[in-house]
């Protein structure tokens, strides 16, 4: 049931009506509109509003508060038709169903550019904001192969890993969605508003947050639930012990979502978080696309339309750097150092392009840096 808009963000306005009160009130009167008109007494009979919120709501209409409110969400909605955006809301036909099932689903996300039902088939790809060489192939491997199965690549917009995987769907001609922590007309980081244009010629942008808003720090816990709440699952390519995408994972894992995780070089400095995920058992163990689509294969098949298509094979999608890497490598074990030689490469740019040869299943590393084809 289509509600309005105006009313819906007034309300949203009243001191003591968050989104939880809010979704009471209009999923219980039907008409944001009825909510303002209400008596103390009949709010009263709604689930979880009190005496002070119920008066609060009573002398809103009237009060000064509300009528700065009302010039407020005017403002929003000129703002919003400015920047080409509309209101979904949670008893609107379109509202993500995902998200729909999750503990608190926002009462309302302002969109640029639209959903599709195929959006039910997406998958999370989050990461570190500093990534390492091996974090942004793997991030924009992994786009990538989702892209070109049809699967909806969602993420942050944030920069490192989440520009990554945003830019490699945008390159595959695949379809991404972009949940951020400000206004969708305030572009954060600003180097990324071109990519906002790419990725609205075939997706969306959706915040919960104010037209105008900054990206200030506490919106961004509250943005990675959305994140992980519109997928079947999250995709954590890399990060820290204490990053922002292990507290996407902790979501997911309390949305009953599935958490795959890429392992990290044992190396790698403050950036082991996929690995404690996989140690804890919080997450799927993912070195290829193909562990992820096999585990989500009973949801992937319910959805019409979202079965996954055949890409090309991994060994059709190599770099030249990798293609040269492989050719050097011997019928028996080659050490790295003299990989080093035949590549005339630095060791460390090596590793990088031969852990991405391993995920590929094309090369064995065995003990000692020898590498053997698979």
């Amino acid at each position: 049931m289509p509600v309005d808009i105006r009313s819906l963000l007034l309300l949203s306005r009243v001191p003591g009506v968050g989104p939880r009160r809010l979704t009471q009130l209009v999923s219980h009167f039907g008409d944001p509109e009825l909510v303002l008109r209400s008596g103390a007494r009949t709010l009263l009979g709604v689930s979880g509003i009190d005496r002070r919120t119920a008066l609060a709501i009573t002398r809103f209409p009237s009060s000064p508060e509300g009528e700065k409110a009302r010039l407020l969400v005017d403002d929003q909605l000129s703002r919003m038709k400015r920047s080409d955006g509309s209101v979904l809301t949670l008893w609107d036909s379109g509202y993500p169903e995902n998200l729909r099932t999750i503990f608190d689903p926002p009462p309302y996300l302002f969109v640029r550019g639209s959903l599709r039902p195929t959006d039910e088939c997406s998958i999370a790809v989050v990461g570190t904001r500093r990534p390492s060489a091996y974090g942004v192939e793997v991030a924009e491997r992994f786009a990538t192969e989702l892209a070109e199965r049809g699967i909806t690549v969602v993420s942050g917009l944030a920069r490192g890993i989440d520009t990554h995987a945003h830019r490699a769907t945008v390159g595959s001609r695949g379809r991404t969605i972009a949940i951020i922590g400000s206004g969708i007309d305030v572009i954060y980081p600003p180097e990324n508003l071109r990519l906002v244009g790419h990725i609205l010629e075939d997706g969306a942008v959706l915040s919960e947050f104010d037209m105008g808003a900054r990206p200030e720090a506490v919106h961004f816990p509250r943005r990675n639930r959305i994140i992980s709440g519109l997928t079947l699952g999250t995709l954590v390519v890399e990060t820290a012990v204490d990053g922002g995408a292990m507290i996407t994972a902790g979501m997911a894992l309390d949305q009953n979502r599935e958490v795959f995780a890429v392992p990290s070089p044992v190396t790698g400095s403050g950036r082991s978080g996929t690995n404690f995920l996989i140690k804890n058992g919080k997450a799927m163990l993912t070195e290829s696309i193909e562990d992820l689509l096999l585990e989500l294969a009973p949801r992937l098949g319910k959805l019409p339309g979202a079965l996954p298509r055949p890409g090309p094979s991994a060994k059709t999608r190599l770099t030249p750097f990798e293609r040269r890497v492989l050719d050097a490598i011997e019928d028996r074990p080659t050490h790295i150092d003299e990989l080093a030689r035949s590549c005339n490469s630095p060791s460390s740019d090596l590793l990088v392009q031969l852990l991405s040869l391993e995920l590929k299943g094309l090369v064995r590393q065995s003990p000692g840096k020898l590498f053997t084809r698979a």
